[in-house]
């Protein structure tokens, strides 16, 4: 009888022993999922804050490159690592005024909370309205001009073909406005590619800024056009256009 009982016992724990390794199991399961969950999002967020980042194009400065609610990857290493070019495509904080002042738009909390969990990992850009985003065309030391007699502007005396603008039919001039202006150190000088829709450093010359955007302003430079998938597009910063301009020095 003793036998008996400890054997149905014993069967019993061998039917039991099944169960606590699925429990277990699924414990594990679960834990993993979340350490993978927390790495992921540790990584996203080093991601955004140290290498590259996404943003979207809130209006239409450059067009035609860039249009409205583009999503762009921009390279956080330069300038940090990478001296920036003419020719870039760069984004910025705002160096002084630039941006009209902006009103909060209520959103829902569960919307809310979503975007900000998105914006903390790289794939959603709820700053994009706190930054500006324009061509580089004057360097540290250059003398930029508008316009020469066939309405190009100049870089240190060179005339820039400026294949990405985009002007008003019947429009040859790169921009509305003549001005000469030495760039200063640790400065640039940026333009919107749609030059008669761009409130750009030719347009803000008159401010207190000077039109000059400081480069420890700058975000970065940006990379690509990520959505939507048909404009999907490598962003060029045109070297031939600058190929001649030189090291900064105006010229005679």
């Amino acid at each position: 009888m003793t036998s008996e009982v400890q054997g149905a016992v014993a069967d019993g724990s061998d039917q039991m022993r099944p169960r606590r390794g699925r429990g277990r199991g699924w414990k594990i399961f679960v834990r993993d999922i979340l350490v993978i969950f927390i790495a992921a999002l540790l990584i996203s967020f080093l991601i955004k804050t140290f290498l590259i980042r996404s943003f979207y194009i809130p209006s239409d400065s450059m067009n035609s490159t860039l249009i409205q609610q583009d999503r762009i990857i921009v390279n956080q290493l330069e300038p940090v690592l990478i001296p920036i070019e003419r020719g870039d495509v760069v984004v910025f904080r705002d160096p002084g005024n630039w941006l009209p002042p902006s009103s909060e738009i209520p959103v829902n909390g569960f919307v809310g909370a979503v975007d900000a969990v998105l914006g903390f990992v790289g794939l959603s850009a709820p700053d994009s309205n706190d930054h500006l985003i324009k061509r580089v065309i004057g360097l540290p030391g250059d003398v930029v001009k508008c316009c020469n007699d066939f309405g190009q502007i100049t870089v240190n005396g060179v005339p820039l073909e400026e294949p990405y603008i985009l002007l008003p039919n019947g429009i040859s001039k790169a921009t509305r406005d003549d001005f000469e202006v030495t760039v200063p150190e640790g400065k640039l000088w940026v333009m919107g590619d749609n030059r008669y829709n761009s409130a750009d450093s030719a347009y803000h010359r008159d401010d207190p800024t000077g039109g000059f955007v400081p480069i420890s302003n700058l975000v970065g430079r940006a990379l690509l056009i990520s959505w939507p998938v048909d404009r999907w597009t490598w962003l060029d910063n045109y070297p031939v256009t600058f190929r001649d301009v030189g090291s900064g020095i105006a010229a005679p």
